[in-house]
């Protein structure tokens, strides 16, 4: 496993690769790596001949600067597990080397950025976009690899390759999770033991959801579960939405002919959890 730390580096022995014919996969990260990185890197492992996995916090998608200070950095731990995964090349930029000028490009997103996250966190996907962007014109993947946990990130990059031209195949990976459901989150760590242990209620509540399609209407299923909710005085529900998958639409009527998906965001303490569940 090979360690750069700047982008120049790194291509150069990108390049190296590609001349001799070598796919390459990216697994980008910010870090504070768990069960759900792994089996990125795992997937990209076995669909390429050299995988790059990118650490880099990155404080343009961060809308509250007292959330990125408190973001968890274990860099060490993380090359550690990187390393018994057999990463090929790990990518550790520094904010200077990713952001060298005051040029930012703004993405036209639509929809996909005034909705659910993108409602509740003004600028995210734009500084989503700026790095992503930013990495695959550095790494030059085949593939990229992207958890379906941050559902609605997975399809703002797949709106970002569209918009670039590239030729770049987005591979969603699923959700890793804990045994009692919590979907792995390198924020987990800084809940309460309280908090941890009420957190399981979130993908309990999307499957309890997702059952009484056959009995509720769309409309009813989310008043459904904003009453429940309403009952855990310890989290507060951000927004539950039950929308398509390629423009993040309500959906009003199960016989629409789209994927459709639970998409919930809580506030738990000082962490927010993210959880999603396909409804078809």
């Amino acid at each position: 496993m090979i360690v750069y730390r700047t982008k120049n580096d790194l291509t150069r022995h990108l390049d190296t690769l590609r001349k001799s014919g070598k796919s390459i996969g990216l697994v980008p990260t910010m870090g504070a790596l768990h069960r759900g990185h792994a089996s990125l890197v795992k997937i990209a492992k076995d669909q390429n001949d050299a995988i790059v996995v990118s650490i880099f916090v990155n404080p343009s998608q961060f809308n509250d600067p007292a959330d990125l200070e408190a973001y968890p950095r274990t860099l060490d731990l993380d090359l550690e597990m990187l390393q018994g995964l057999k990463a090929d090349l790990v990518f550790v930029p520094s904010v200077q080397e990713m952001y060298p000028d005051e040029v930012i490009r703004t993405f036209d997103l639509g929809n996909l950025e005034r909705t659910m996250e993108g409602a509740q966190r003004k600028g995210h996907f734009q500084g989503v976009a700026q790095i992503v962007s930013r990495l695959f014109e550095t790494v030059a993947p085949h593939r990229a690899y992207f958890g379906q946990k941050d559902f609605q990130q997975l399809v703002v990059v797949r709106r970002l390759v569209e918009i670039l031209g590239l030729d770049l195949e987005i591979v969603a990976c699923p959700i890793i999770r804990d045994e009692d459901g919590l979907a792995m989150s390198s924020r987990n760590v800084r809940l309460s033991r309280e908090e941890r242990k009420a957190a399981p209620f979130v993908h309990i509540t999307l499957q309890l959801a997702r059952e009484k399609r056959g009995s509720m209407s769309p409309a009813e299923v989310k008043m459904w579960v904003e009453l429940r909710f309403k009952e855990q005085p310890i989290m507060k529900l951000e927004y539950f939405e039950i929308v398509e998958d390629k423009e993040l639409m309500p959906v009003t009527n199960w016989g629409e002919q789209v994927n459709k998906v639970g998409c919930v965001a809580v506030q738990l303490g000082k962490i927010r959890l993210i959880d999603n569940l396909i409804f078809d």
